[in-house]
């Protein structure tokens, strides 16, 4: 009979970038198996983002000392501004400061990480963004990309960033645009898109962008937060305001990950900055990634 063969064929599996939980709906899955992003309004409390705000000033007053994290500045305010959170536009890889990483042990956060990856956790990257105003020069636009590229390790349905709204985010000060879908697709090659010298190092782009392709621009409040598949194609545009647009992020992994080796793939020339970069800021004479 019909019916028997059809049960006998394999059913494509529903849930493909979720784990069963009993945090979101089925419609929230769907969504997410669907566009590969997922909207949480007002997760995080004001309370804790003003806490993360102040940490952050007092990080760009050097009145906190962050061992291996990563302050990326615009020099070229330096003589105007001073040391101060007008010139720090990321402080990259916090784990060292006990306040910032609260961010990453926040339940509210975990109990949807949890749904991405599995109940054994690790935190990966961790990055705070500061966007400042950027009107005339585009310093700070971040081109279309997927953050796989930056992670060697797999598989990828197993990490998901989460990305919070420190303020208001929207089309004026350079919200996060996605384009929904994508991370059923392949890693794609990155590198530094031809921006006329607009690039930021290590702000590496899809080399072949579909500019057709539909996108969505993620307007959020405070404490609004988003979780990502890492090969969701997404970026983010200009501050075109006089403010600054804040955000605190976390990229987490099941502990279950695998490293894979990255020579004769897309991620081969990143490794190569990377390990030139470590050369350069530490003087160091052999460098081996792990």
């Amino acid at each position: 009979p019909t019916s028997a063969l059809v049960s006998a064929v394999p059913q494509p599996e529903r849930f493909r970038y979720t784990l069963d939980n009993d945090v979101l709906t089925t419609e929230q899955r769907q969504f997410y198996e669907d566009n590969g992003y997922l909207l949480i309004k007002k997760l995080v409390s004001d309370e804790d983002i003003e806490r993360f705000r102040k940490e952050f000033v007092r990080i760009c007053k050097k009145e906190v000392n962050l061992p291996g994290a990563m302050i990326m500045k615009d020099e070229s305010l330096r003589s105007q501004y001073g040391q101060s959170e007008k010139v720090v536009n990321k402080v990259q890889d916090f784990q060292e400061d006990e306040e910032l990483f609260r961010y990453c042990t926040l339940p509210e956060v975990l109990k949807y990480v949890e749904c991405f990856t599995g109940p054994n956790i690790m935190a990966m990257h961790t990055m705070l963004i500061n966007k400042l105003p950027d009107s005339d020069k585009q310093t700070f636009l971040h081109p279309m990309h997927q953050d796989l590229h930056y992670f060697p390790f797999r598989p990828a349905a197993r990490i998901v960033c989460s990305w919070t709204a420190m303020e208001r985010s929207d089309q004026d000060n350079g919200c996060l645009v996605v384009q929904p879908g994508t991370h059923k697709e392949p890693l794609k090659p990155h590198g530094y898109p031809d921006l006329e010298g607009k690039t930021n190092k290590l702000f590496h782009g899809l080399l072949d962008e579909d500019e057709k392709a539909p996108r969505v621009h993620l307007v959020m409040e405070k404490g609004d937060t988003v979780f990502f598949h890492p090969l969701l194609i997404h970026g983010s545009g200009i501050n075109k305001t006089s403010g600054f647009r804040k955000s605190i992020s976390c990229h987490f992994a099941s502990s279950e990950c695998y490293y894979i080796d990255v020579k004769n793939t897309t991620q081969e020339d990143l490794e190569k900055e990377l390990v030139e970069m470590v050369h350069k800021k530490y003087n160091a004479t052999s460098v081996e990634l792990r």
